[in-house]
């Protein structure tokens, strides 16, 4: 019942009229979220919710006073405009967006994969659609928001090794490429939205097979399953925008359509920045291949049939960019 009043939130919120229509559906969405987050066998659960709770809140307060002022007062164009990224600030607050985004990383230590899924992605929906809804796009202050989502995601990011928040942290990184997409062309950030929730839900559903939340963990799991390690690794790259896998074809996009903008510098400097991400991928992935590999042939056919599945949809999901350009050269 909550995951689907949840989901009619975000609906309620994308679809409506008005703006306080639109405010309605986010706290519909916030107060649905909330008891699938408390779980009372994880004590982190509840200090995460209560945590969420408050930040959500003060986001909703800051954005209602935001659309109650610049209703009144229309006639101000300075202090319209101030009101404006004020809104903007509250939707990032939301989303949790640098330099908004202190709570992002901590909620996520709480949470079960399932609801860090949920927090990964389709709470990311509303705001997201809402800002590309607003007529006062400031540029420069949503390059500075681009900008310091690419760095402060990247330096925060690899002195980690809770996988929780390296994931948090590779959201914040690619929330920086969904705007960049979204100020020109909304179709590519959709586009880009749907590939990155497929490749991370292919990361997540290994995790939470082999019950894996620190990187400890990982090495000694996945230590019996040699193309479950291989997979995931793949999936790393691919999440950090590597030909040919599929994460990389949305960059590619979104780069295509800053530079036709004229957009040299942002590109250049999300491009750089983003390096940083993918150099804590890399460790990641080396330190899993580097460790031995203590292969338990008694294991091979009571556990690697229950994996069956995610090898299929991996091989299809890593290998889908060649896949698409075969298809647009057929076409």
């Amino acid at each position: 019942m909550f995951l689907f009043s949840l989901m009619l939130g975000t609906m309620i919120s994308i679809s409506s009229y008005s703006w306080m229509g639109m405010w309605l559906g986010l706290e519909i969405n916030l107060l649905s979220i909330i008891p699938l987050m408390s779980n009372s066998k994880n004590p982190m659960s509840s200090e995460a919710t209560m945590k969420y709770f408050i930040t959500q809140t003060l986001a909703s307060m800051i954005l209602l006073f935001s659309l109650i002022l610049m209703s009144i007062n229309l006639n101000y164009m300075m202090l319209y405009n101030s009101l404006s990224l004020i809104f903007m600030s509250a939707l990032f607050t939301k989303m949790g967006a640098a330099p908004f985004h202190f709570w992002f990383p901590e909620i996520m230590e709480g949470l079960t994969w399932f609801n860090s899924y949920i927090m990964l992605t389709w709470q990311k929906i509303a705001p997201m659609i809402l800002i590309s809804y607003t007529n006062f796009f400031n540029i420069t202050y949503i390059s500075l928001i681009i900008i310091l989502s690419s760095m402060i995601s990247g330096i925060m990011g690899m002195n980690q090794t809770n996988l929780r928040k390296i994931l948090a942290y590779s959201s914040i990184n690619h929330i920086s490429w969904m705007l960049a997409a979204m100020m020109f062309f909304e179709n590519i950030w959709i586009f880009y939205f749907l590939i990155y929730s497929i490749i991370t839900l292919n990361i997540i559903i290994i995790l939470n097979k082999l019950n894996i939340f620190y990187m400890n963990q990982l090495f000694s799991s996945m230590n019996n399953y040699p193309l479950i390690k291989f997979f995931f690794a793949l999936n790393f790259l691919s999440l950090g925008g590597l030909p040919p896998f599929l994460g990389f074809l949305p960059k590619w996009l979104t780069i295509q359509i800053l530079i036709k903008m004229n957009l040299y510098s942002l590109s250049l400097i999300m491009i750089i920045l983003t390096l940083i991400t993918l150099f804590f991928y890399m460790r990641i992935i080396t330190l899993g291949m580097i460790l031995n590999i203590n292969y338990n042939l008694t294991m091979k056919n009571s556990y690697m049939k229950q994996f069956n599945y995610i090898y299929l949809i991996n091989f299809i999901i890593l290998m889908s960019l060649l896949l698409i350009t075969i298809m647009f050269n057929m076409y």
